[in-house]
């Protein structure tokens, strides 16, 4: 057994066990944020406003699972990672959340006309090329809960493939979003329209920057 697993040993629940959990609400968001977003381009859904309360009352239980692993952290030099960087992770997936509920309040701000015809493909591109980078903060949380029990060459490989894929969504969400921004100064006229669209791809384009950030401080835990 590793040194650094014997901290765990001593204690019901390790840190990464609420970390995966606080990861599991992330993701569910993910699903209902494509679905909302998708129906606001629709323009006739009924969904959207429930897909949003949804969201929120996910928001509010990452939280409560947030607060509970900041209070449990145990005290003194037994963790095996830097607890401030663990920290540090947690805040970051959970900026994630805040991230698409402030998206979905964004677009309820502009309930009539939806997003312009000629950049509708791009906005769903974008949103769909955002997706991944949420739902892969689960797979990384729960690998990291595997290697930190293990500490083996193996499972630290696979957790370190997780982190490139994440920055690989990242980097593509964020090619998408600069171009859907110089797509809404060539297409559109109204500048409280082009203000709407580009905050609003600002703000989805976050969602991925959080989820990267995220995965730069599960790197951290990791290196050597």
């Amino acid at each position: 057994m590793s040194m650094r697993f014997s901290f765990f040993s001593l204690f019901f629940e390790s840190p990464f066990k609420k970390l995966k959990d606080h990861a599991d609400k992330v993701r569910e968001c993910a699903w209902m944020f494509k679905r909302a977003v998708e129906c606001y381009v629709e323009l006739d859904c009924e969904e959207f406003d429930k897909l949003t309360e949804d969201v929120a009352k996910l928001e509010s239980q990452a939280d409560w699972i947030k607060r509970n692993l900041r209070n449990h952290l145990p005290r003194g030099l037994l963790m095996p990672v830097d607890k401030f960087v663990l920290l540090d992770c947690l805040r970051e997936q959970d900026h994630v959340l805040d991230s698409v509920e402030e998206a979905l309040y964004w677009l309820s701000f502009k309930p009539e006309g939806g997003i312009a015809k000629e950049l509708t493909g791009d906005f769903l591109h974008l949103v769909d090329a955002v997706v991944p980078c949420i739902e892969k903060l689960s797979d990384m949380a729960e690998q990291a809960m595997v290697y930190f029990e293990s500490i083996t060459e193996k499972n630290r490989e696979k957790l370190k493939s997780t982190i490139g894929d994440i920055h690989q969504a990242e980097k593509e969400a964020d090619h998408l979003e600069h171009e859907l921004k110089k797509q809404a100064f060539a297409v559109l006229k109204d500048p409280v329209e082009i203000f709407h669209v580009v905050r609003l791809v600002e703000i989805i384009g976050d969602i991925a920057d959080d989820a990267q950030n995220a995965s730069d401080r599960m790197r951290t835990m990791i290196a050597r």
